[in-house]
């Protein structure tokens, strides 16, 4: 299994080369991990006998994003995330349990907006959003009950339900780190004793809360981190014993798409307690059973819909929008606990290619279900071809209660991992993207890292360090394991180490204002081929895989008639305001491509990079910054099956191509809302 280094399973550090002194006095090694035996002297690590992290995460609103990702953030304040408030009943302040003004509860649609709303309010330091996150986090506060629980009460089958506490209580967290504000640890310490009072019997109990149990044990170890307060440890011992078994070899408690992106990385989490190496594996075990099983497509995922059926394994099952984001925190927390470079580069798949399709360009409305081989994007019901029965496929901004409210939280956690502090107190960039962040490094000193990138649309990252005086720290870049002949260039001399793929390069000297580190990785075509899918394959240039430009023709409905059935409006909410829009093709989709297998890949596709977008949104089919192209044939009976889905890939011995070869374009799959990312392929 890749992406551990089986050395008694302990997260290691391990030389890979010989340290090279280059480019003025750098001290150059190539690792798999950071140092863990050192100690940072100014964030806050692991206390034992948790293990150490490999990574620390700064606190929230010290990595600033820029250049696109700055864009999409921007778009989600004034997008469904950021004007929820004014459509959502959940949201309403009249009657609401959480505010404490009357009964209507919500349960998870107020933690979860609030999860995206308050981080982003904090990255943009915007003081409107931050009180009117604080509205809501004062009044979770202050509901704090005498005996510790705090929040709605509500019990199902007699035995409380915590689900919703278990991310509001994430939200306090974020709002820690941003304001030190010494309520929120003595709300969770007496709620985490009431915790500990509970009889087993009635604690995590229910689907949602006993699957995804592992939110709350990083919250105890959060905690714990803060106080030592030991009964902690015994809480922590307690939620995994009494959390659904993510441990087991060949299944799972669950097959629902979003349990298990959110919840496969109980069992490593859990790994930092107990240090047995089979929970750690068993996390990389549930990861790949799942993309074996249902999971032979590009972008990252697996065909779930909803929940994975036999059977159903074809590109065109799809992903809740819910999926994606709490996959990409899943990888985002694993880098942090591992450091294996793995989840950094999965990722950057579920975040450039899942991810962004999931939303209209301008995020103001989202579609449930986001498919690899997606043609036909409207209201219908398309059950049973994906588990689900109502309007699942058009975007809406009342797609679902979850998604509507969770989907915010994507861009804001994968801003926060950009730049990471390490054990030896130094800087790691392994998840890359255009940002500044403030960072603490050697003895104490604060420095700024800007970090210039159109990445992952170019093959060039540029790192600036800022200091008021020189000052001696590492800095870590992950080389990424699709590159070859990477590079690093240190105030324009090239360094003379061997970089290796799939590692990371580890530069210590000692930095003052102006130094200029850039990171070169050249970017090469790959394929991937989806065996259990009649072959089909998969297109990449470096972290980006590319889809057929299909013409997209939006057709705006009503909002109201095309809503999921369990979307709630409040009273004097606009639907005028919110259009939902159906997306159908324009052109052609039924294409294979046109291989000749004879010939090197770089021969079959030519990569053509057009001009950058001017209002910095790359991910749009009109503004895509980069190309394929290809020949394509038109495959016979391959249209709309009687499910009104993009039909299943015909089998492979029947499937019969039109004479005629045509030039067609790929453009980056998240760039695509309607998508084919998995093609047949016809050999010449």
């Amino acid at each position: 299994m890749f992406g551990i280094k089986m050395l008694s399973c302990a997260l290691v550090f391990s030389l890979m080369t010989n340290p090279i002194f280059s480019a003025e006095k750098t001290k150059v090694t190539v690792v798999d991990r950071p140092n863990t035996n050192a100690v940072n002297t100014s964030y806050r690590q692991n206390r034992t006998p948790l293990l150490p992290q490999n990574f620390i995460k700064l606190p929230v609103g010290s990595v600033k994003p820029e250049g696109w990702i700055l864009k999409l953030l921007e778009l989600q304040k004034e997008g469904l995330n950021g004007q929820l408030g004014e459509i959502s009943a959940w949201l309403d302040k009249e009657n609401n349990a959480w505010l404490g003004t009357g009964t209507d509860y919500g349960w998870e649609e107020v933690p979860y907006w609030l999860k995206g709303y308050g981080n982003m309010a904090y990255i943009l330091n915007d003081k409107k959003m931050i009180d009117e996150t604080k509205t809501w986090l004062d009044a979770a506060i202050q509901s704090q009950r005498a005996d510790g629980y705090f929040g709605p009460y509500v019990e199902k089958n007699g035995k409380p339900d915590l689900w919703g506490n278990m991310i509001m209580i994430w939200c306090l967290q974020s709002y820690y780190e941003y304001s030190e504000d010494e309520r929120v640890i003595g709300l969770m310490t007496n709620y985490f004793k009431w915790q500990m009072e509970l009889a087993d019997e009635l604690f995590l109990k229910d689907y949602w809360e006993n699957s995804r149990g592992g939110d709350n044990l990083i919250s105890i170890y959060w905690l714990y981190n803060i106080t030592g307060d030991a009964f902690l440890l015994e809480l922590a011992e307690k939620t995994h014993r009494n959390t659904a078994n993510w441990r087991q070899r060949s299944t799972l408690p669950n097959w629902h798409n979003v349990n298990v992106a959110q919840s496969f990385r109980e069992p490593a989490s859990w790994y930092m307690l107990s240090k047995d190496s089979a929970d750690l594996m068993a996390t990389y075990n549930v990861h790949h059973l799942i993309r074996n099983t249902f999971g032979q497509v590009p972008g990252g995922m697996f065909g779930a819909d909803e929940n994975a059926r036999m059977g159903y394994i074809d590109p065109r099952q799809g992903t809740e929008t819910c999926g994606f984001v709490e996959q990409m925190a899943s990888d985002e927390i694993l880098l942090l606990m591992t450091g294996d470079p793995f989840w950094a580069e999965h990722c950057e798949n579920v975040a450039f290619n899942s991810y962004p399709a999931s939303m209209m360009p301008d995020m103001k409305s989202l579609r449930y279900i986001t498919s690899p081989n997606h043609t036909i994007s409207d209201a219908k019901n398309h059950h049973p071809g994906i588990d689900n029965r109502g309007p699942f496929l058009a975007m809406n901004p009342f797609s679902s209660r979850c998604c509507q409210h969770n989907h915010g939280q994507g861009w804001p956690y994968f801003i926060e991992h950009l730049i990471m502090a390490t054990p030896d107190n130094g800087i790691a960039a392994a998840i890359y993207g255009a940002c500044k962040a403030n960072v603490k490094v050697g003895n104490g000193m604060t420095v700024d890292i800007v970090e210039e990138t159109n990445y992952p649309f170019e093959e060039s990252v540029k790192f600036t360090v800022h200091a008021s005086q020189k000052v001696t720290f590492p800095l870590y870049l992950r080389i990424p394991s699709w590159t070859d002949n990477p590079s690093v260039i240190i105030n324009g001399k090239k360094i003379t180490a061997d970089l290796v793929a799939g590692k990371y390069v580890r530069l210590e000297r000692e930095w003052k204002k102006g130094d200029q580190i850039v990171l070169n990785i050249p970017m090469k075509l790959s394929q991937s081929v989806w065996h259990v899918n009649q072959d089909s394959r998969s297109i990449h240039y470096g972290p980006l895989t590319f889809s057929l430009k299909i013409k997209e023709n939006y057709v705006k409905v009503g909002s109201v008639e095309t809503a999921i059935g369990d979307s709630k409006w409040q009273k004097n909410a606009d639907p005028t305001k919110w259009p939902s829009y159906e997306i159908y093709p324009a052109s052609d989709w039924n294409y294979a491509l046109v291989i000749d297998e004879s010939q090197p890949l770089e021969q079959n596709f030519e990569v053509i990079r057009t001009t950058w977008p001017s209002d910095n949104h790359p991910f749009t089919v009109e503004a895509a910054p980069i190309e394929i192209r290809a020949k394509g044939k038109k495959m016979i009976g391959w249209g709309i099956d009687q499910y009104g889905l993009t039909g299943e890939i015909p089998v492979k011995e029947s499937q019969r191509f039109e004479t005629k070869t045509d030039d067609i374009t790929l453009i980056p799959m998240g760039a695509a809302r309607l998508r084919i990312s998995a093609f047949p392929v016809f050999q010449e």
